[in-house]
């Protein structure tokens, strides 16, 4: 149990990141500190501990385990990606967690569990046209809590796609995302692009 937002980015900054990142399943880690502030912001609001949750597209975990280092019941890690899986399970493993989460190697079209909340970083549909969009439908169809994480650009897809689907934005954090030169094409060794993380929650008026 992490007992502060400094000691959970310390910890999160210690997990493997992935070594063979897919470009075509936009896989970028998330930065360590950005991470721990929405979790931290999460389990203050009491969204995650004793919570079921599920990391969807979770790459090597690091929202999930946020999520268990500040005692979630139980995390569901979905992602199709073998080589993510097995970061993942070093991960946890490192991180000396034990039993409270289930590993599941498929889309995440598959993942029908109803859980109280999902945490996600999805491809922003840049390599794969309305990637985003399927992530964020799965997630209104499995949780009342969202928090997910998109290209500022989207702000406008998102309002809308929310609106439609019985959600209400609660709160947005927006960050300069650090895109470390993991790809061929990278030409920096850090490019930041505005990314924000949007905070869903069912709407009752329905």
């Amino acid at each position: 149990m992490c007992s502060s937002k400094k000691q959970l980015a310390v910890v999160l900054s210690k997990l493997k990141c992935f070594n063979l990142p897919s470009v075509k399943s936009e896989q970028y880690s998330t930065d360590p500190e950005i991470a721990a502030e929405v979790i931290w912001s999460a389990y203050l609001q009491g969204e995650i501990e004793n919570k079921l949750i599920a990391d969807l597209g979770c790459g090597t975990g690091i929202l999930g385990i946020g999520c268990l280092l500040l005692n979630a019941k139980k995390v569901f890690f979905v992602d199709k990606e073998e080589n993510a899986i097995n970061i993942l399970k070093e991960n946890l493993v490192n991180s000396g967690i034990e039993n409270r989460f289930r590993i599941l190697n498929k889309d995440i079209s598959e993942f029908n569990k109803k859980v109280y909340l999902v945490i996600q970083n999805p491809p922003f549909g840049v390599k794969q046209k309305h990637a985003d969009r399927v992530f964020l439908e799965k997630a209104f169809s499995v949780a009342d809590v969202i928090y997910s994480f998109h290209k500022i650009e989207s702000k406008r897809f998102i309002e809308a796609i929310s609106k439609d689907s019985g959600f209400r934005i609660m709160n947005f954090f927006e960050f300069d995302f650090p895109l470390k030169q993991t790809m061929k094409f990278h030409k920096k060794k850090i490019q930041r692009i505005k990314v924000g993380c949007w905070k869903f929650v069912k709407s009752l008026e329905l």
